[in-house]
């Protein structure tokens, strides 16, 4: 058995993956990279490297359950027994549903829902006789509250929550040691944004604030050495959307409607000829970080709270939460509106 701990980790190429993997690679990780894009792929093996690890680059659809588990196979033959596995790997579509085609949506799904099965049930294979390991889906406030022009990734991230509370629910019944946990992700500035297959007429955003990807991967990291809880929320807009959905979901409705439009496009005309990554993988390494550096937090007060557990930040949600409660008996749907106003889901 290798002295190293063993991570796979899907999507590993860019975006959130590919901080994910520098987070991990900095505490002395061997990583199984998984994604479809060689460029990028290498790119974070000479990461990895550079930190002293090791990495295997295995080029791999999640969509297709016999590439996913040939991988696992490789990861094990050649890294040793997986102790962590991260579902991380997403695909999106920006486009009103009515212009949706049904082969987008099981794309979309295919890849950011039955992704994350076939990673685990990979996983599963491996971790369930040894009675030892950890599954880590990398989740979005959108697993709660969905918001107009993604409905195929919000789908998908709803379908991820009801998979991970079904399979932890097994977990413990059969007293297993293996763990899962999920975290929700805020707006993250990574560079899905410049190849996401898109009808927007304006340049996608994430809508703020924005957080970089470091931030979610220093969580992906502690929720997977932590797995006890159910789920960790990372960003206070994550908590407000989830929070706020519980409790006002059709005023959200309202809000997103007049707001959710505009609030994901920012200056600029969108290219309709770009390439996208829906189907194939955009050439090139693209890092771990998208166009919003400038606009993007390398911090959030709220998970530092939380991964210590500490109360105030409790208490703040319960404050947001009497004032919206207070409005509502008050039959204040104005005060209300001023409440999400300041309180709203800004996420993407």
């Amino acid at each position: 058995m290798s002295k190293h701990e063993v991570v796979v980790i899907t999507g590993a190429s860019a975006g959130l993956g590919r901080a994910t993997v520098r987070e991990f690679a900095k505490h002395g990780a061997w990583i199984g990279l998984i994604a479809r894009g060689h460029d990028g792929l290498e790119g974070a093996r000479r990461e990895v490297e550079a930190e002293g690890g090791k990495a295997l680059v295995l080029p791999t659809d999640v969509a297709d359950a016999e590439q996913v588990e040939k991988a696992a196979a490789r990861v094990e033959a050649k890294l040793g027994p997986i102790d962590i596995w991260i579902n991380d790997a997403m695909a999106s579509v920006f486009s009103p549903i009515k212009k949706m085609t049904a082969e987008e949506f099981k794309r979309v799904t295919e890849v950011t829902y039955l992704g994350y099965v076939n990673g685990t049930l990979s996983a599963l294979k491996r971790m369930l006789p040894r009675d030892r390991g950890t599954i880590v889906h990398v989740g979005s406030a959108l697993a709660y509250r969905s918001i107009p022009l993604q409905a195929a990734y919000c789908a998908a991230k709803h379908a991820v929550l009801g998979f991970h509370a079904s399979l932890r629910t097994e977990l413990l019944h059969d007293k297993s040691k293996v763990r899962t946990t999920m975290v929700q992700m805020p707006a993250l500035n990574t560079p899905q944004f410049g190849w996401v297959k898109s009808r927007l007429p304006r340049k996608a955003q994430p809508v703020p604030p924005i957080f970089q990807p470091e931030v979610a991967a220093r969580a992906i990291y502690y929720a997977a050495h932590h797995p006890q809880r159910r789920e960790y929320y990372v960003g206070h807009s994550t908590v407000q959307a989830i929070v706020g959905n519980k409790l006002a979901p059709g005023l959200l409705d309202q809000y997103l409607a007049r707001n959710g439009y505009d609030a994901q496009q920012h200056d600029g005309r969108e290219d309709p000829n770009r390439p996208n990554n829906l189907w194939e993988p955009v050439p090139g390494d693209h890092g771990a970080h998208g166009s919003f550096d400038r606009r993007a937090r390398d911090y959030s007060v709220e998970w530092w709270l939380d991964s210590r557990r500490l109360l105030l930040g409790l208490a703040g949600m319960a404050g947001a939460a009497g004032a919206i409660y207070a409005a509502l008996r008050g039959h204040r749907l104005d005060k209300i509106y001023d409440i999400l106003e300041d309180w709203l889901p800004r996420t993407a």
